[in-house]
């Protein structure tokens, strides 16, 4: 099992370079930050673009991998988004991992001007967008055309450091998400029961991730895919658990997401006065000992 954050972009890049130092000097395997416009109760408080700040971070570090968790359709184009991942991926020297998602209703769903889509045009524009997004990161010219995203000889040259692309760790709980992560995904990402905290039980929350990781598998296997080549990654924080309450709890809670078969958990970074307020001493023991712990 592997630990990595999620450092929001909220910080001036002369505090938040220290943080995402920080991040590789804790030895996290990843940094991912939120890629919004703004979001929920942070949306009068400062906040910046995701791909400027991962830009920012990648020339700050040397090791860390670095991602979005997640970028979505809401206010991305397959063509722009490929042709800033691939210049990231550059950046960074191959580090980086892209986390995206079908978005939802929030901020971000009006801030260009457009209606909110529904359930169902969000699937529908996912299950366009990804596969999209594969090609023009895998070649050098694309042209496609659908009903929602289009490419016109969309050049991306010379193409991502990493080969044959960026990863995709593709974020769904439904059965089309599933499958977009079984056939276009190197990971899988979930924050558990889409409902959010307040109607699973805390006790019941493990119930939730086994039974998603057993819908993964058989999308996977009908696509032909071992799911054991999937990343499993787990975001804390949309759930009632308080994993970073203490060091002795994040074991507790790592210990039973390592059993059902997560592979990578995500903790976020403290942010004092909001829904992430923990302690940053108690943070920085988890970083440094709460995986050794495990046995």
């Amino acid at each position: 099992m592997r630990l990595s954050t999620v450092i929001l972009p909220i910080h001036r890049w002369s505090e938040g370079q220290k943080i995402w130092r920080r991040a590789e000097d804790l030895g996290f395997h990843a940094a991912y930050t939120y890629d919004h416009l703004s979001w929920r109760s942070f949306r009068e408080e400062p906040w910046f673009g995701a791909v400027p700040t991962l830009t920012a971070a990648a020339t700050a570090t040397e090791r860390i991998r670095l991602g979005t968790l997640v970028t979505s359709p809401n206010f991305r184009h397959p063509v722009t988004l490929a042709k800033e991942l691939v210049s990231l991926d550059d950046v960074s020297g191959g580090r980086v991992v892209v986390g995206i998602g079908a978005g939802g209703a929030g901020f971000d769903a009006t801030a260009m001007g457009q209606e909110a889509w529904s359930p169902k045009e969000r699937a529908d524009r996912f299950g366009e967008f990804v596969p999209l997004l594969d090609k023009l990161l895998r070649q050098d010219a694309t042209t496609e055309s659908g009903p929602y995203y289009s490419a016109v000889e969309a050049r991306n040259i010379p193409g991502c450091v990493q080969r044959p692309r960026v990863p995709f760790y593709v974020a769904a709980t439904g059965p089309r998400g599933m499958r977009l992560a079984a056939e276009h995904g190197q990971g899988w990402v979930t924050y558990g029961d889409p409902r959010g905290p307040a109607d699973v039980p805390v006790e019941q929350a493990p119930d939730v991730i086994a039974a998603q990781l057993a819908k993964l598998a058989t999308a996977c296997e009908a696509q032909g895919r071992d799911v054991a080549e999937l990343e499993k990654v787990l975001l804390q924080g949309s759930t009632a658990e308080k994993p970073l309450a203490s060091l002795d709890a994040f074991v507790d809670y790592a210990g039973r997401y390592r059993e059902l078969g997560i592979t990578e958990l995500v903790i976020h970074w403290p942010v004092p006065d909001s829904i992430f307020a923990n302690d940053l001493a108690v943070f920085k023991r988890i970083a440094t000992e709460g995986l050794a712990q495990l046995g």
